[in-house]
């Protein structure tokens, strides 16, 4: 009892430690108990390791021409995946320097960085203060947004420890190399190395590596492209902290630091064969669908010869620009009004400035002896010899300031000169297939890419002209004449379900009783339309369904002399069968396709079949031959080389074309407007605008083949690259997709872009018995990658000159 107020105090002393210990218990485990409900909700639908060890990133499709050189390419992030060992030291010290400069002996987490942030975004109120390592980076651009929350923080903190204890730092750096994004479009060190230096990150220079380093921080802030300036602060940066890191000495990074930027861009991708390339993406996205093309790193092996795709580019671009200067300046030119002068931005200027390329330029300043025009970046003075062709002395009779203009590039270096030329608006278009196999060795579908996606290759459906003539005379040699047969070129009208036709030459003359021979090698109109007469049209029709034409084909008989659209790809196809013997192989663009480990996608082989016999093939090259050798094509004669072929020429002069072929290749072309009524000009047949196109390009395309022959006429059947059908299959005709019957078609590309909307023909007169062929409108589908139904009324009017 005496001791009870002595005890007192060491018993309420106790009890409140006690109760603090209690509250110290509970406010710990409400602590724990929140941090574990922090690390369930942040941790669900949380990517597992797994996931990553199995993680393939999206990389580039490339596309390989027959001698392996890369033309092209389909992304949805453009990046080249490379090991450890190709990331050089200088890149890794650069990177490592600026970005986590412990990265290879922490745990992926600096606390120390992250108490700062976190303090300096307390007290800025506000989260602008970064702290991620490269860890922490690479687990915020693998599986994480880039929003700037807590929450997102802490799931990248999980994510980070995850990673560090399931990968080496090795493995940890080339994932990060390989993923980063580095602007303009590209993704890892290895794409953005290519992009801005055109070589691998393996052979980069330190102030190169240093600038790639400088990016991650701000792709767009910082570009070389853009902002140049910033690029050059940052990069120096970099070099100053490489220093500091002991990675480089005082005097490298003095050096590296003076050096310029040395940007050397890659040049735009698909620039040199676009038309091409956007046919392969067509049909790989049908055969593989569009992520597996676009994100799988396929390699694909196509028929292309990048060698002939460029003698074939500019031979459009030379070809158009000829024509343009025959027909005088005219003018008309877009005016994008002085106050754009700085901003304008033509979709051509992507491409490199090289000699013999073609531009749209913006006039900046002129004056009655100059013009001073801007392309891309560049401004370039022409002086009055540049513009000399137009026949006007002075500069401000031809353009003022604010008008878009077009030139040549003459020189490109040591300083740029350029000589104005002209685009009126004249399209033209080139085939070439290899005759062995059908491999589609250069395609060109218009004037410009940039301009227009239009394929007037491929989807193009513009009336033949005589260029259609092939198919009257195959379908007469096989109702049993031969060339040596006679035909009389006489006046004469022909019965027609809409009455009488009487159709005329393009000469104002008549030959009279002419061979076969003779009459299609000066592409006479009445010979063909009596043997398409005599045969039946119907006939005639489906000799050129056998060759593999679906374009539609109404059975009247203008068609005989090519009143009906058919694409210049159908064309070449057709032609082909000539010097094979009789074979058609369907023209094909893509060899094989392989997967980024080399292991070959399942590829489907070329339609091959026979559609005419050998004697009939023979046959019908003595025709084609004599063209070149004496007929309409005479001039390619110049080039003393085995030719046969046929030119095209329809009425009003809107459409000019020249198919032929050499034993080895099979080329086609074409020239006219996006608008089917507008003419070309008065003489402006196949033989004179179409003709010279194609000799620019053969010449290269034989240039190896200096003895080739085509088959004598008793000589055994050509071998070709490609297996034959059978025997059982060789005759049967391809099932038309269009109508034989009317100008409907069936075939529908959504992905095509849209044809340039045609202009209306003129009305036809009342009556059918034209006074002269100049007369006879046209009625052909106008050109389009999806014509319009029509219903047809009537016999379509003829076009005629035909040469």
């Amino acid at each position: 009892m005496w001791l009870f107020p002595f005890r007192e105090p060491e018993f309420r002393s106790r009890r409140l430690a006690a109760r603090a210990a209690f509250y110290l218990l509970l406010g710990a485990s409400a602590i724990f108990g929140v941090m574990v409900g922090l690390l369930l909700v942040y941790s669900v639908n949380m990517p597992q390791m797994d996931e990553l060890e199995r993680y393939r990133p999206s990389t580039t499709t490339e596309l390989l021409d027959i001698h392996g050189k890369v033309f092209g390419s389909f992304a949805l992030e453009r990046r080249v995946v490379v090991p450890y060992s190709e990331l050089p030291p200088v890149l890794q010290d650069a990177i490592v320097s600026i970005e986590d400069k412990d990265f290879f002996t922490n745990g992926g987490l600096n606390l120390v960085r992250m108490v700062e942030a976190a303090y300096q975004d307390v007290h800025s109120h506000g989260k602008s203060q970064g702290a991620s390592t490269l860890t922490m980076q690479l687990a915020r651009n693998l599986f994480l947004s880039s929003e700037k929350t807590y929450g997102r923080k802490i799931q990248e903190i999980f994510l980070t420890l995850q990673i560090e204890r399931h990968f080496t730092k090795q493995q940890i750096f080339t994932l990060y190399a390989n993923q980063i994004y580095l602007g303009r479009g590209t993704y890892g060190f290895e794409a953005g190395s290519e992009y801005y230096f055109s070589k691998h990150a393996r052979d980069l220079t330190l102030p190169e590596a240093a600038l790639l380093a400088a990016l991650p921080k701000g792709p767009e802030e910082f570009s070389p492209v853009r902002h140049p300036d910033r690029a050059l602060k940052r990069r120096n940066l970099v070099l100053s902290e490489m220093v500091n890191n002991h990675k480089i000495t005082e005097s490298q990074a003095e050096e590296a630091k003076a050096a310029p930027l040395g940007l050397h861009l890659e040049a735009p991708a698909n620039s040199e064969a676009p038309y091409f390339v956007e046919e392969v993406r067509r049909q790989l996205e049908h055969e593989y669908g569009v992520d597996e093309v676009h994100g799988a790193g396929l390699r694909v092996y196509t028929t292309l010869d990048l060698d002939l795709q460029r003698v074939a580019n500019q031979a459009v671009l030379d070809g158009t620009a000829t024509y343009e200067r025959r027909h005088g300046w005219k003018g008309h030119l877009q005016n994008v009004g002085a106050a754009d002068l700085d901003s304008y931005r033509h979709p051509d200027w992507t491409q490199p400035l090289v000699a013999n390329a073609y531009f749209h330029a913006l006039v900046t300043e002129v004056t009655a002896a100059k013009m001073v025009v801007k392309i891309g970046g560049q401004q370039v003075t022409m002086e009055p010899a540049d513009w000399a062709w137009t026949t006007h002395f002075k500069a401000t009779d031809l353009a003022q300031v604010g008008d878009v203009v077009y030139v040549k590039v003459v020189t490109a270096s040591p300083s740029l000169h350029v000589i104005l030329e002209q685009d009126s608006g004249a399209q033209a278009s080139m085939m070439a297939v290899d005759n062995s196999n059908g491999e589609v060795l250069a395609m060109v579908g218009g004037r410009d890419f940039a301009l227009s996606q239009f394929n007037r290759a491929t989807q193009s459906q513009r009336q033949t002209g005589s260029s259609f003539k092939p198919y009257d005379y195959t379908a007469a040699f096989e109702a049993g004449m031969k060339p040596t047969d006679t035909v009389l070129d006489a006046p004469a009208s022909f019965f027609t379900p809409n009455g009488p036709y009487t159709p005329h030459n393009y000469e104002a003359d008549w030959k009279g009783s002419m061979t076969l021979i003779d009459a299609f090698a000066e592409s006479r109109n009445i010979p063909a339309l009596r043997l398409a007469d005599k045969v039946g049209i119907n006939k005639v029709i489906a000799v050129a369904r056998r060759f593999g034409v679906t374009s539609p084909l109404p059975s009247f008989l203008p068609v005989a002399i090519g009143a009906a659209g058919i694409t210049l790809e159908e064309q070449v196809a057709s032609y082909s069968v000539f010097p094979n013997d009789g074979i058609r192989i369907a023209p094909h663009y893509i060899r094989k396709v392989a997967q980024a480990d080399g292991l070959p996608l399942e590829q489907k082989t070329p339609e091959v079949r026979e559609v005419i016999s050998l004697d009939i093939a023979r046959e019908m090259m003595v025709l084609l031959q004599a063209v070149v050798q004496h007929g309409t094509g005479a001039a390619a004669s110049s080039m003393k080389h085995a030719f046969g072929g046929k030119t095209g020429t329809t009425n009003g002069f809107t459409d000019a074309w020249f198919i032929g072929f050499s034993p080895s290749i099979t080329c086609g072309t074409w020239i006219g407007f996006d608008n089917p009524s507008q003419s070309l000009g008065d003489k402006e047949t196949g033989a004179k605008a179409a003709l010279p196109m194609w000799m620019d390009f053969m010449k290269v395309a034989i240039a190896d083949k200096p003895n080739e022959q085509f088959s004598k006429a008793n000589a055994p059947k050509k071998q070709l690259d490609v297996p034959v059908a059978p025997e059982g299959e060789n005759q049967a005709a391809p099932k038309p997709s269009k109508s034989d019957d009317s100008d409907s078609n069936s075939d529908d590309d959504s992905d095509k872009p849209a044809a340039p909307a045609p202009t209306p023909a003129p009305a036809p007169p009342a009556s059918d018995a034209l006074p002269n062929d100049e007369a006879a409108p046209k009625t052909a589908p106008a050109t389009s990658a999806k014509p319009a139904p029509a219903v047809v009324a009537g016999p379509p009017k003829p076009v005629t000159p035909h040469l």
